[in-house]
Formats: structure tokens, sequence, C-alpha cells
């Protein structure tokens, strides 16, 4: 899309001259064809080191880009990036009907639902009612169990096992509210990527990113009812209990265990080899590896316990 006609959409002023930009991506990752955003100021610090060939600010950031970078000026930069994803998103099922590839020794339901440039490794094993989107990609010795939706773009890595009912490449949560209240769709242009030796349970969700890719790391075992949401990283070798639940962004060090219905919230990370108990609330980043936590608000796992058993003698007197 034109420079201008992007101008011309998010309603900011632009009378250069007029350059392609070919997707919406991240300040770090944005090359000079691609635009970028700037609204929360815990990402400000990255303009500066942005390749962005346009990038879309609010005043008080209009001043912070590098002069290679072509700043578009408007009220609510969250906002205009939302209705601006919907120009650069991929249609739902592509009408070129390029048939699916399937390896030697791979058994596929006559049930399963495969759509356009579907690429299954050697050995795998789709059952009935699985559906995979456009250019899904499933490598060798894969099991997909009934029911399983795979949306387009996602990539399945080998010797996983994704259990009954669970979807694999939704879109996120993500959308802006105006100033007015209005909620606007911010349409999830990413995909999910999910490496090998990885196994999922049962009615458990993995969002596609927003832009960028929702990252499943070797090794990951992840149980029935999980929530992961857009843009998250999950560690190598990490374990996720059942209705546990992990907000945008989140980003896990490898080995992490969270216990049934821990959860995090969005934009931070846990480093690796952390332990957290059933039913803890993370809220901050945790920095330090190898401990183990309870509660909520959080802390040590031993003091939780002692607090808790402080607050029962309190309760019997």
């Amino acid at each position: 899309m034109d420079i201008k006609q992007i101008a011309e959409i998010i309603g900011a002023k632009y009378s250069g001259q007029s350059f392609e930009i070919k997707k919406i991506n991240t300040l770090l990752d944005a090359q000079p064809s691609e635009i970028s955003f700037v609204s929360n100021d815990k990402y400000i610090k990255d303009i500066y080191q942005t390749k962005a060939g346009a990038l879309i600010v609010d005043g008080n950031n209009a001043d912070k880009a590098p002069s290679s970078t072509i700043t578009l000026v408007v009220d609510e930069p969250y906002v205009a990036m939302a209705k601006l994803s919907q120009y650069f998103s991929s249609s739902i099922e592509s009408s070129i009907d390029k048939k699916a590839v399937i390896g030697k020794g791979s058994i596929v339901s006559e049930k399963a639902e495969l759509r356009n440039n579907v690429n299954i490794g050697k050995n795998c094993h789709i059952m009935a009612n699985v559906y995979l989107g456009d250019n899904v990609v499933v490598k060798d010795n894969t099991i997909l169990y009934p029911g399983v939706v795979i949306y387009r773009d996602c990539h399945i890595g080998s010797n996983c096992i994704v259990h009954a009912n669970s979807v694999i490449g939704g879109d996120g949560f993500g959308f802006a509210t105006s100033k007015t209240g209005q909620h606007i769709k911010i349409y999830q242009n990413g995909n999910v990527i999910i490496e090998d030796d990885v196994e999922i349970g049962s009615c458990t969700t993995i969002d596609r990113a927003a832009l960028g890719s929702t990252l499943i790391k070797k090794g990951v075992h992840i149980d029935n009812l999980v929530q992961v949401a857009h843009n998250c990283e999950v560690g190598e070798y990490s374990v996720l209990v059942s209705q546990t639940g992990l907000a945008g962004s989140s980003k896990l060090g490898h080995h992490v265990v969270m216990g049934g219905q821990s959860a995090t919230s969005g934009h931070l990370e846990i480093a690796p080899l952390t332990t957290l108990a059933a039913r803890s609330g993370v809220t901050k980043s945790i920095k330090t590896s190898g401990k183990v936590f309870g509660g909520f608000p959080l802390m040590q796992q031993k003091s939780w316990l002692k607090l808790q058993a402080k607050l029962a003698k309190l309760l019997k007197t």
C-alpha cells in the first residue's frame, strides 16, 4: 500500500514522496519497506533503533524517530494501527486450489479437511474432523487427534501430539479502544510456530500473533484447557498444567513449570527454571532463575505457606 493511502486511512498529514509499504511490523523487526507504531511508553526506547520506513506516533514522540524514518502523527497511534491492520490481513481462505502435499507413510482421515498448500510430513496421523488452513505445515511423526483446528500459516514441528478439539492459530484477543469507547479489532496477521517434541492437551487454545509469531519451543508439555495468548513465547521443556493462562506477549524461559490455574499478566518475562504453584498470579517479571513462587500477590512459596498458616491461626482465635 502506498504511504499516501496509509496516511489518508489513519487521518495523518503527509506530503512527501510516494513509496510502497509491504507490511506492519514491530519496531525492532521492521525493515525500510515496512511500517511500525509506538503506543506504549515501555517501547519508546526502541524507536531509536528501528529501521522502519514509516512510523505511526503521537505528537510527543514525533521527533524521536531516526532521520530515515517517516513519521505519521496521529492522536491515537494504537487505534490508527488497528484500523490499518485490516488492510494488511490475509484472506481467511484462499481461492487458489493447490492440493496438499502428504508425506510417505502418513494417514489422513477422509473426514479431515486440508485447505490450500498444506504440507504434511512423513508418518503423520491426521484423524477425523481435523481442519488445516491455508499454508499449514505439519512435520514428520506428528499426531493430530479428532477435531483439532489449525488456522492458516501455522507450523507444527516433528514428533508432536495435539489432542482433541484444541485450536491453534485463532485470533488473539486484540483490540484498540478509542477515546470515545469504541473497540476496534486489531487483525492478527502473525502465526503460531510449534517446535519439535511438543504435546498439547485437549481443548487448549494457542492464539496467533498480531505481528510475528506466537512460539512454543521444543519439548514443551501443555495440559488440557490451557490458554496461550498472542505473541507469547514458551521456553524449551516448560510445563503448563490445566487451566493455566498466559496473557499476551508473556515470555517464559526454559523449564518453567506453571501449576493449575496459575496465570500471568501481559508483557512480562519469567526466568528459566521458575516454578509457579497452583493458582499463582504473576503481575511482574521474574528475573532470578530457579525459584519457587506461589499465591497472589506472588511471593516465594515458603513465605506463602507461612502466611496461610498464620492466617489459619488467626481465624481460630
